[in-house]
């Protein structure tokens, strides 16, 4: 059938068609400003750019080329699109030009190879540019050693297979002039604080190699960019945040999905869920002929949502359209995600449904619309995710998707939580010793570690070391430093886990390994009995051995989910910070002991969400010493919540499950990097309390920040909870996914009065303490 243009779809009519749409935000137009090519640049890579399309630099890229050249340490954090690799690839091509060489770090391969594309269709002489990753093949490697100019590749390969035989790179270290670090906003939390380290170990490299590199970072825009850049890098780092390029109008729709006649657990409403909206949706903008991309947070979310709007699309009696929708996520061979990716940009595809493996360095142009379906985790990442939108000049169209979860509610409701606001402040913390330890092992093998090392690695730096003698991993000589083993120190460091150990999870039919996961989280998720899920496929745990590290699984369907129970018992170490409000309640942070343990597990009905039985478990105790901010209630709050028959329990575990739940509005982590305990009295406080930890051995830095910004958090908390509509309180609000006591007891009403007294008077700054 013949289509007229592209109308916009009811959301962004603002009419009745979409009544979930909650707010809509228009975002102005920006003509860009543009700069002369620095004199330095080279006539023949103006023209090769110049022949691509990019006939004048944007004012960032100029501004940002200009101090790397000079030797300054600069992050670029300025919006998706605004060409970044521009900034870098200027001054990286003179260096290359003069004898250097430049080595480029991503998060992820696919990045790797994107950028490797755009530097060799550059085509520069000079410029041999490679990947060095775990998939370069091993006759290969050599060539690239000896011969890269422009090498791309990641930390784990920095970590894992350069630094350690920094003899064979000795060439390409010499001549370093450039480290680029692309995305460097997604380095943070306890991956981030690894990164930092392997950068610190890396500087130390070079220093032996009498090379001084200069770093430049790209990042999306960032809260304190040039403070996060330099906490990553160990050195003082400059930003350049005024993005100079053109930016599209754009509408942004909030969109929170209805609720349903359907009614789950303790009596609370079911929500339609963010995919089945999603595919609404995308059906929609497909049916008026408009390019969209769709963001879900998982790789069965993404199928889910193309095959709704498939269905949607053959109701409609348009087969054709059908077919122009798809799904696109890391699963799938590199070959057909290219395909996928080429066929969104030529409009073969019309609809694509991905994880946020299109989020990052992949080049897809003249897209109209995004849909992100779930919170992505950041400010950061929201605007880089609804960037991909009107790539190709045109008005671009986005909204966001609320879950069933506290965060997405509160944000479907306060606009402000994320228009006109800066993005978050990366949270790292490379100085937490479970952290460091093993970097310092790695170090040490890489070149003994001596004094003039010390503030590198931060004032802990010898107070560790001499602790690693004593545990034997370091020895201790008049040249520094050494490692005592043959065994490789890098692996000590799990870089993208918690470290600790990790279990396999086996199909015992066919004996495949289907994943791993932390020896901490397998005793939630693997236990023996649960139901275990792989890529929509679903299995039941016959049996979890620790001392073996495996979990044997085999394939079957039962009616029913699992979710495990437990017990935690948290004790206060040392109190680090304390702060205490008008209301008379004090804020505290420091150290603490965890001591948890799953007890067993309930069986629920698929469908309906109703207990069916609950089963005992025997598995250890599991201990973690972490860091945690945690709030006590004043005696004469508390006397009057008793007297008003206030269930102070309740009250203060459905507070903890809703600031658990808002937590990675300040901070960039997800709620599943922390964990929480609220009691009525506790041993160590003597009052109500409410606590919030780090999931991470030493902690990662997510509490810390929870105790700066405390009273814009928990007054987040109260709204969020205010704001949804249920009556007892729901997994929008106050219940939680990973509840290790079955979400009870809860109580709604309580937790706004709790959160009241805590709140109340408090609009000044409270007095702060400092604890010794």
């Amino acid at each position: 059938m013949e289509r007229s243009e592209p109308v916009l779809p009811g959301v962004w009519r603002d009419d009745t068609r979409y009544p979930q749409v909650t707010h809509i935000e228009r975002v102005a137009r920006s003509e860009g400003e543009s700069g002369d090519w620095p004199d330095w640049v080279s006539p023949p890579l103006v023209e090769r750019l110049m022949a691509r399309g990019i006939t004048e630099p944007w004012s960032h890229q100029v501004t940002a080329a200009d101090l790397a050249r000079s030797g300054r340490d600069v992050i670029i954090a300025t919006g998706t699109a605004s060409g970044k690799s521009l900034a870098f690839v200027m001054p990286a091509v003179e260096a290359i030009d003069a004898g250097g060489t430049v080595l480029y770090l991503s998060p992820t391969k696919a990045l790797a190879h994107d950028q490797l594309r755009w530097i060799s269709d550059l085509e520069v002489p000079e410029v041999r540019a490679a990947v060095y990753d775990g998939d370069t093949p091993a006759e290969d490697r050599r060539w690239i050693r000896e011969h890269a100019t422009y090498v791309l590749t990641n930390p784990d390969m920095l970590h894992h297979g350069m630094l350690p035989r920094h003899g064979a790179w000795a060439r390409f270290l010499r001549r370093l002039k450039y480290v680029v670090v692309d995305e460097a906003h997604h380095y943070r939390g306890v991956f981030g604080s690894h990164v930092a380290l392997i950068l610190r170990r890396l500087r130390r490299i070079c220093a032996r190699y009498r090379s001084g590199p200069t770093f430049v970072l790209a990042s999306a825009t960032s809260g304190s960019p040039a403070e996060s850049a330099s906490r990553l890098t160990g050195a003082e780092v400059t930003a350049v945040t005024e993005d100079g390029s053109p930016r599209p109008a754009m509408s942004v729709a909030l969109v929170e999905p209805e609720l349903t006649d359907l009614v789950g657990e303790n009596g609370a409403p079911i929500r339609r869920t963010a995919p089945s909206q999603a595919a609404e949706m995308l059906a929609d903008l497909v049916f008026q002929g408009m390019r969209t991309l769709v963001f879900v947070r998982s790789r069965q979310g993404a199928e889910v949502v193309a095959l709704g709007a498939q269905r949607i699309l053959h109701d409609r009696g348009e087969p054709d359209l059908a077919e122009r929708v798809a799904a696109y996520r890391g699963g799938y061979l590199a070959s057909d995600r290219r395909e996928l990716e080429q066929a969104l940009r030529t409009g073969t595809l019309l609809g694509l449904a991905s994880t946020n493996a299109l989020e990052l360095g992949v080049d897809i142009s003249g897209l109209d619309a995004v849909l992100i379906t779930g919170w992505p985790g950041t400010r950061a990442s929201l605007w880089q995710q609804a960037g991909r939108a009107g790539r190709g000049g045109g008005d671009a169209l986005a909204a966001f998707i609320a879950r069933d979860d506290p965060l997405d509610t509160y944000l479907a409701h306060h606009p402000t939580a994320i228009f006109g606001r800066s993005v978050e402040a990366t949270v790292l913390d490379p100085e937490n010793p479970h952290i460091l330890d093993p970097h310092l092992c790695a170090a040490a093998q890489e070149n003994p570690i001596t004094r003039s090392d010390f503030p590198l690695f931060g004032p802990s730096t010898e107070e560790r070391l001499d602790a690693l003698v004593r545990r034997r991993m370091l020895r201790r000589r008049p040249r520094g430093w050494f490692w005592t083993s043959h065994e490789r120190a890098g692996d000590l460091a799990d870089i993208r886990g918690s470290g600790g150990s990790r279990v396999q999870i086996v199909d015992t039919a066919s004996g495949l390994l289907l994943g791993e996961i932390d020896e901490a989280a397998s005793h939630g998720t693997v236990h023996p009995g649960a139901v275990y899920l792989h890529q929509g496929e679903t299995f039941l745990v016959d049996d979890l051995d620790l001392d073996e590290g495996v979990a044997l699984v085999h394939a079957e369907d039962p009616p029913y989910s699992t979710w495990a129970r437990d017990t935690t018992d948290i004790t206060v170490r040392r109190t680090l910070r304390s702060r205490t409000w008008p209301s008379g309640a004090v804020v505290h942070f420091g150290e603490v002991h965890v001591v948890q343990q799953v007890v067993g597990y309930l069986k629920r009905n698929v469908r309906t969400g109703s207990v069916l039985g609950e089963q005992p478990l025997d598995l250890p105790e599991r201990v973690l010493d972490t860091r945690a901010v945690w709030w006590t209630l004043p005696a004469d709050a508390e006397q009057r919540l008793r007297g008003q028959d206030v269930p102070i329990l309740g009250a203060a575990h459905a507070a903890e499950h809703a600031a658990i739940g808002l937590l990675p509005l300040l901070a960039t982590c997800d709620r599943w990097d922390i964990g929480g305990v609220s009691t009525s009295v506790h041993g160590d406080t003597g009052k109500p309390t409410v606590f919030v930890y780090d999931g991470y051995e030493g902690g990662a830095g997510f509490a810390e920040r929870g105790y700066t910004a405390a009273r814009e958090w928990l007054v987040a908390t109260r709204g969020a909870i205010a704001d949804c509509e249920c009556e007892q309180g729901c997994p929008s609000c106050i219940q939680s996914p990973k509840c290790g006591n079955g979400n009870e007891p809860l109580n709604k009403a309580g937790a706004l009065r709790l959160l009241d007294a805590v709140l109340g008077g408090a609009d000044g700054d409270p007095q702060a303490v400092d604890a010794s």
